[in-house]
C-alpha cells in the first residue's frame, strides 16, 4: 500500500502501535491509555464505543476479568495516510464472566483487524473488527445444547435471558 507519509512519521506511528499492543498484553493499562490524547475504542461487531479514560480503562478491566491471559499475535501491519492497520490473532482463555456468560474454561483464537486512526502523530481511535461467531463457537464448545439459548440471549442483551438469569 503506497502512502505519502514521511518515513519518520510512519516509523513513529508504527512504534506507538507496537508499544500499545505490548502494553495491552502486559496489562499495563496506564501505558496503553497514554498512547491516546483521548482514549477511544470502537468494537464494530457489538456496536460498543468506549470513550474517555474511565470507560476505556473499565473495558480493559472487564475484558481481562473474562480473559486474564488475553494476548495478541500480530500477522501484519499496513500503513495508510491516516491509519495503521493491524491484522492479528487475539487469544485467551475464558476464566471470568463475559456479559452474563459464566466462564467456560475454553480457549479462543480469533483473527481480527484493528484500525489505529491518527491525526498527524496523535492516535485518535482504535476501531476493531472481528467475527463474533468464530469466538463464540470456541467459547461455547461443550456447552449443553439446552443451555445455549439462554447463554446466547444474555450475550445479545435480550431481556428474557436476563430475566431468566435473575430468577
Amino acid at each position: 500500500m503506497t502512502t505519502t507519509l514521511p518515513p519518520d512519521l510512519k516509523a513513529r506511528r508504527e512504534r506507538l502501535v507496537l508499544d500499545h499492543f505490548a502494553d495491552e498484553t502486559r496489562q499495563d493499562f496506564d501505558a496503553v491509555l497514554a498512547t491516546f490524547p483521548h482514549p477511544h475504542y470502537e468494537l464494530i461487531p457489538s456496536g460498543e464505543v468506549h470513550d474517555g479514560i474511565d470507560t476505556v480503562r473499565q473495558y480493559y478491566i472487564d475484558s481481562r476479568l473474562a480473559f486474564p491471559d488475553q494476548r495478541h499475535e500480530i500477522i501484519q501491519l499496513r500503513h495508510t495516510d491516516d491509519a495503521v492497520i493491524v491484522e492479528f490473532w487475539l487469544l485467551g482463555t475464558h476464566r471470568g464472566p463475559l456479559r452474563g456468560l459464566p466462564p467456560t474454561g475454553n480457549a479462543f483464537r480469533c483473527r481480527m483487524i484493528a484500525l489505529f486512526i491518527f491525526e498527524g502523530e496523535r492516535l485518535v481511535c482504535e476501531r476493531v473488527y472481528f467475527d463474533t461467531l468464530t469466538m463464540l463457537r470456541q467459547l461455547l464448545a461443550g456447552t449443553p445444547p439446552d443451555m445455549l439459548p439462554q447463554l446466547i440471549g444474555g450475550l445479545l442483551g435480550q431481556p428474557q435471558a436476563r430475566q431468566a438469569e435473575a430468577a
